[in-house]
């Protein structure tokens, strides 16, 4: 059985595989980040754009093959729990491109839109 990309379960369908499937629904906005990287990681890009919120999403991802996500660290939380409307995550995802290692660090927003956690928009922060 695969592990699952974000790190938390050990089976990927049993994590944010019921999530990607439509089985459940993201909790709180951390398990929404959680499923999100594995989504990603799997380049899964109808499950993207549906957890992203309609003002802010995009037409489509533009994945980029030779990248591979890797881990998922979240750093802060700041509310965004089951009877939150708003969540900030912070977090840390690290990838590899070809052989070369780099790190995404985000502050990403997170809303509840029609009942069900959905992103915003993150902020970048500069290594260093």
């Amino acid at each position: 059985m695969a592990r699952c990309p974000c790190g938390v379960g050990d089976r990927y369908r049993d994590c944010c595989g019921r999530l990607h499937r439509g089985e459940a629904s993201a909790a709180t906005a951390a398990e929404l980040m959680r499923s999100r990287f594995s989504a990603f990681a799997r380049q899964d890009e109808a499950y993207l754009l549906a957890t992203w919120h309609p003002a802010t999403r995009p037409e489509q991802i533009g994945f980029e093959n030779a990248l591979r996500w890797t881990q998922l660290e979240i750093v802060r939380e700041e509310a965004g729990g089951p009877d939150d409307d708003k969540g900030i995550v912070e977090f840390r995802a690290r990838y590899v491109t070809g052989s070369e290692p780099g790190e995404l660090h985000e502050v990403s927003r997170f809303v509840r839109h029609d009942g069900r956690w959905v992103y915003v928009r993150g902020k970048i922060i500069p290594a260093g």
